[in-house]
């Protein structure tokens, strides 16, 4: 009987000892609502919003010729047209491979700043599960369901606004 009630005991404190701590972050949400996930988004925003107004620009000019040109189709000489059409053509092409250009740098710029981001982000998660015990770090994404107090996405935050406030563009 003391060896049932002995092997039960040390069973429970193996049992106790072996339990893993699991908390869950939202990786999104930090470059979303951080500090500095604030400042690369206003800044990607204020990229977009000056180009996008001289990419409108230029698409209205297009629309414009290209009406022209259509008012002139019964006027001009058959091969006389063509040239027009053919220039109008490859200005269209060089609006549209302009405009895949800008927004093919702008996703490179998101994308290398976000690097920078999760940069300085992985040591201070590292620091923060070794601070608080904890054994596994999830992403919220792969949780269906889970307790709050496993959230540990606005601790993060916190630790994240008090070593970077924004980046160099």
């Amino acid at each position: 009987m003391k060896i049932i009630i002995i092997v039960f005991i040390l069973f429970n404190l193996f049992i106790t000892n072996i339990r893993a701590e699991i908390a869950y972050i939202d990786l999104n949400y930090i470059l979303n609502t951080s500090n500095v996930g604030k400042s690369l988004n206003n800044h990607i925003k204020e990229l977009q919003s000056k180009d996008l107004a001289k990419f409108k620009e230029i698409e209205i000019k297009l629309i414009e010729k290209e009406k022209l040109i259509i008012a002139q189709q019964n006027i001009l000489e058959n091969n006389d047209f063509k040239k027009k059409l053919s220039i109008l053509s490859a200005e269209v092409q060089k609006y549209r491979a302009d405009k895949k250009a800008f927004t093919e740098e702008l996703n490179k710029i998101k994308i290398e700043k976000t690097k920078e981001i999760l940069a300085v982000l992985n040591p201070l998660i590292t620091n923060y599960v070794d601070l608080n015990s904890i054994s596994i770090v999830l992403p919220k994404k792969n949780i269906i369901v889970g307790k709050k107090n496993l959230d540990i996405t606005d601790e993060i935050i916190k630790l994240l606004n008090e070593n970077i406030n924004s980046l160099k563009f």
